[in-house]
Formats: structure tokens, C-alpha cells, sequence
């Protein structure tokens, strides 16, 4: 197939080489172009704007900062117009439902059709092909997405528009929440004069285990705060599901707590750490390295 990918930094530059390394005709592009250059050894065309990568596409993916940028780049860039009748957009962006709904409709003015379809699984997931999609939009365009979307790992529809970014939003509350309670027990089990990576050892395997304590609990052993997901991106996250709870009536209190504990790293200058950095936040109010 002929495909755009638009947004090729930490999560597009592996998928849009997984797309290339399937044989499919790749163009490319992003707003620092050399980010999209590194992807011409794999094959990949390297336009100079999104309008000129979406011409002739089938198939057009954003993988984009946020909803804003994302609706820059299709309504105010030219994409949306550049992009011939009966194109399929994914956005594979985390955005608030509401906005891939608007997107949604307007890009159907076009004839153009829309997938919200936020991804889970990090850079990591990205490079193996093992990322876990939400999609939400018609059954049909899911239908045709099936090829893309194998490329890139396991994708389920989860309903109409903007249902893929809620799916998005509730994993993103589960994991800001588990990270919050992983670092809590840990920090309580070094202060009682245990080992961290005992205890996760202990704990392995009984009703307390999970991905994030296996993934996030070894990066608190071990001091890795190197970003993967960071602790900016997983307070917009969280700012986003209070949003939409709030737009459905619906009271979000654990949420709201954590969104307020991010926040307070954030501030406190933990920014660019990875999400799992909350540690870090809970260690210093407690006076401990």
C-alpha cells in the first residue's frame, strides 16, 4: 500500500521503518525534518510538508505531540485537503475523544475516512511489533486497517469514534495509578528496612503482580529513570481523562489525586524523567534519597 506516516519521533520513526521493512511504499514527515530523514536508508520518501506526504496516499497515520498539533497539521497544513477521496486516516495520536470525534466529522467533509487508534506499549513495543491498539471508528475502515495494523502488533476495535482514545485514557489512568501505588509500597518496604528487589521478587507470581511492577517496580530498584514515557506526558494523559470525565458527569476521584501527585513532580522539577520518576517524588516528600 501507499502510506503516509506523519510524525516520526520517539513512537513513528520505528513504525514507519516496520511499514517500510513490509514492503509498503512509505512517505514521510516531520516538523524537524531530520528526524525523517533517518528513515531514507530504509526506503522511505521524505517530504518537506505534510500536504505533499499525504498526496496519493491510501492509508495516512499521525503519530502526533497532542490534538492541537494534530489538528494543525490536517486543517491549517493542507493535509486534510491534499488527501484525495476515500483515504483512511488512523491517528495513532493520544488525544481527548471529543477531539478525534470533531476530526472525525470533518475529515468526513473531505470523503476522507477517520480511525482513532492510540497505541500502548512505548518505544519498546514500537521496534518488536508488539504494541497493543485501540481503535475506535466504522467496523469497515477498522476492516482495512487490519493489514497496517498487524505490522505494528494487536489491535481491537472498541467502538465508534472516539471510543479507541477513551480505551487510551482508561490505561493511561491504570497506569498512572499502579506506578503511584508500586512506588508508595516499595519506598514503605526500604523505610522498614527491607529490599526493593526482594520484595518485588517476593511479590512476583501473587495478586499484587502485574506488568507495571515487573517493568516500572525494576526501573525504581534500580534508579532507571531514563524517559520512556514521560512524566509530562503521563500528566497530560491524566489531564485528559479528568477532561472527559467531567464532559460525561462522571466523578474520577483516584484520578484526580494522581493527576495533582504528577503535577507536584513535575513542579518540583521531575519532568523529564520517565514516568516511573513518581518515585522519586514520593522518596523526597519522605526524606529518603
Amino acid at each position: 500500500m501507499n502510506i503516509a506516516l506523519l510524525g516520526t519521533g520517539a513512537m513513528g520513526f520505528p513504525m514507519a521503518r516496520r511499514l517500510c521493512e513490509a514492503g509498503h511504499a512509505v512517505h514521510v514527515w516531520n516538523r524537524s525534518r531530520a528526524k525523517a530523514e533517518r528513515l531514507g536508508p530504509f526506503g522511505a520518501t521524505v517530504h518537506g510538508t505534510p500536504a505533499s506526504a499525504v498526496r496519493g496516499a491510501d492509508i495516512v497515520i499521525t503519530m502526533l505531540e497532542s490534538g492541537s498539533v494534530v489538528e494543525d497539521v490536517l486543517f491549517n497544513q493542507g493535509a486534510a485537503q491534499a488527501m484525495k477521496r476515500g483515504t483512511l486516516l488512523i491517528d495513532m495520536a493520544s488525544i481527548q475523544p471529543r477531539e478525534a470525534r470533531d476530526h472525525a466529522a470533518r475529515l468526513g467533509d473531505y470523503g476522507v475516512s477517520h480511525l482513532d487508534a492510540p497505541v500502548s506499549g512505548g518505544t519498546g513495543g514500537a521496534e518488536a511489533g508488539t504494541l497493543v491498539i485501540m481503535a475506535g471508528g466504522k467496523p469497515a475502515d477498522f476492516e482495512r486497517a487490519r493489514p497496517v495494523f498487524a505490522v505494528f502488533g494487536r489491535a481491537t476495535h472498541v467502538g465508534p469514534h472516539g471510543t479507541g482514545q477513551l480505551t487510551k485514557l482508561a490505561n493511561q489512568m491504570i497506569v498512572g495509578v499502579t506506578i503511584g501505588a508500586v512506588a508508595e509500597a516499595l519506598l514503605l518496604c526500604q523505610r522498614g528496612g527491607a529490599d526493593m528487589g526482594r520484595v518485588k521478587e517476593a511479590i512476583t507470581g501473587g495478586f499484587a503482580d502485574s506488568r507495571i511492577l515487573q517493568v516500572h517496580g525494576q526501573r525504581m530498584v534500580d534508579r532507571d529513570f531514563t524517559p520512556r514515557a514521560r512524566m509530562t506526558v503521563q500528566l497530560k494523559d491524566l489531564r485528559n481523562a479528568l477532561a472527559t470525565a467531567e464532559e460525561v458527569g462522571f466523578d474520577a476521584p483516584v484520578t484526580a489525586l494522581f493527576e495533582q501527585l504528577y503535577a507536584d513532580g513535575v513542579e518540583h522539577g521531575l519532568a523529564d524523567l520517565d514516568h516511573a520518576g513518581l518515585f522519586v517524588e514520593f522518596a523526597s516528600r519522605n526524606g529518603m534519597e
